[in-house]
């Protein structure tokens, strides 16, 4: 057995202490915002409230949740994830299998013109002009089109692809496989840790994002939970700023006392980030695996 020197344990000691704080200093704004989205609003304006909430409410809540339309709003953001997370993959992979093949001519150009994407855009005007030509306006496919392939994303995957040995793909064809087979027999099953990673990143975008729906959506049965819950905060913080001018204002935020601006952003952070934070723990395991053989392979 390592005897270590006192030196050694107290660097390592030293190491732990850095670690505990660091994951406090990262965990303890979530935990924070949890308690005030469980704290009353007019309490939680007079300072104090830390670890615990000091006035227990669910009125917070009952605000975001009042609005029946948000369990359309769940439906629609978890049928986005899903088919945009399968779509986006799919096609992504695909593209980054052709590009990684030496054989393809005019890869290269194929390769910058991709590039390029990543650093210059049209801008949102001409997206909006574009989005509307194609029909895609109000429509659900206007979430998941757009954003199919992601640039960086087919990058990774080109990379790990290069890494695969090209026996593998040569013993394939010897046994009669088409291009398509040894890229669904051989390639994606030996992909799975960048598969799953790269879902999950792909995923959080498509259920985090609210913009683009409130660009390209008018119609209330089609915006994803992130767009209305967006909706019902910003609605409720101009109902806060009237009260000083309108007296029937002034009433409805009387009966929403235990509500305030801040406490009910607290309440709206959670019902967005909680759901897809209970995938993080099922596919932790594939983070470092699956980014590092991704990006570092070559």
């Amino acid at each position: 057995m390592l005897r270590l020197s006192s030196g050694d344990r107290l660097f390592i000691g030293s190491i732990y202490v850095f670690l505990v704080l660091l994951a406090f200093v990262a965990f303890y704004p979530f935990w924070n915002a949890a308690v005030i989205s469980f704290n009353s609003g007019t309490d939680t304006m007079q300072g104090g409230v830390t670890f615990w909430p000091r006035e227990f409410t669910l009125e917070n809540y009952k605000v975001v949740f009042k609005d029946e339309r948000l369990i359309d709003g769940f439906i629609i953001s978890i049928f986005r994830t899903i088919v945009g997370t399968l779509l986006s993959v799919m096609a992504t992979a695909i593209l980054a299998y052709g590009i990684s093949k030496p054989q393809l001519s005019g890869r290269n150009v194929y390769m910058v013109l991709c590039i390029i994407t990543m650093y210059f855009s049209g801008g949102l005007i001409p997206s909006y002009l574009l989005i509307r030509e194609l029909g895609l306006m109000n429509t659900f496919w206007v979430m998941v089109v757009p954003g199919i392939i992601n640039v960086w994303n087919m990058i990774i995957f080109r990379t790990f692809f290069r890494g695969i040995p090209a026996g593998l793909e040569e013993s394939a064809r010897i046994d009669g496989s088409s291009n398509w087979g040894v890229l669904f027999r051989i390639v994606l099953p030996l992909s799975g840790p960048v598969i799953a990673t790269l879902s999950l990143f792909t995923a959080v975008y498509h259920w985090n994002d609210w913009f683009a729906p409130s660009i390209y959506i008018s119609n209330t049965d089609l915006l994803p939970i992130q767009t209305k819950l967006q909706q019902i905060l910003n609605a409720n913080i101009m109902l806060e700023q009237m009260q000083n001018v309108d007296a029937a204002a002034q009433g409805r935020m009387s009966a929403m006392r235990a509500v305030t601006t801040k406490s009910l952003s607290m309440a709206t952070m959670m019902v967005a980030t909680i759901p897809i934070l209970l995938v993080y723990p099922f596919v932790q395991k594939y983070f470092v695996k699956g980014v590092l053989i991704g990006s570092l392979k070559e």
